[in-house]
């Protein structure tokens, strides 16, 4: 089960819960869809770079999985998680996109979410994996943003 439990599925779900919220009450944003619209081709961009870096570094971009490698640079000197950074944008942008201000509080929640049942993890695997290094590149990038 575990190895089924991944991040997209917890974005697709709070998606899901965010369309089902758009299909009962939207309330206009000027600008929002134009913003829904940029955060989520940034996320996708932020996505794509990360997942390419890591790819090229022979690491896994699978959670749960032993890293090969410590990245630290390009998108992962902005952020120790840049792929769950542009899942947060994804929905947001999304959020923003279907007019639903008021669902907002999703995304702290995925956040939350991907904190606790994946990150946590991730570190303790890079900690154990790569020690100082890891502790060095923590005390200088922030986990999310």
């Amino acid at each position: 089960m575990r190895e089924i439990e991944i991040p997209p599925l917890w974005l697709a779900l709070c998606a899901a819960l965010g369309w089902g919220a758009s299909r009962l009450w939207q309330v206009p944003v000027p600008g929002g869809q134009a913003i829904g619209l940029v955060l989520i081709l940034l996320g996708c961009l932020l996505m794509g770079l990360a997942a390419a870096q890591m790819l090229l570094a022979h690491t896994t971009v699978i959670p749960r999985r032993d890293p090969n490698a410590l990245v630290t640079s390009g998108a992962f000197a902005l952020s120790r998680n840049p792929i769950y950074v542009a899942d947060a944008l994804i929905l947001a942008g999304l959020l923003l996109w279907w007019q639903i201000l008021w669902m907002m509080w999703l995304v702290p929640a995925f956040m939350l979410v991907i904190t606790l049942r994946f990150i946590r993890g991730e570190e303790a695997r890079l900690r154990a994996g790569f020690g100082a290094e890891y502790e060095s590149y923590c005390a200088n990038t922030r986990r999310w943003i």
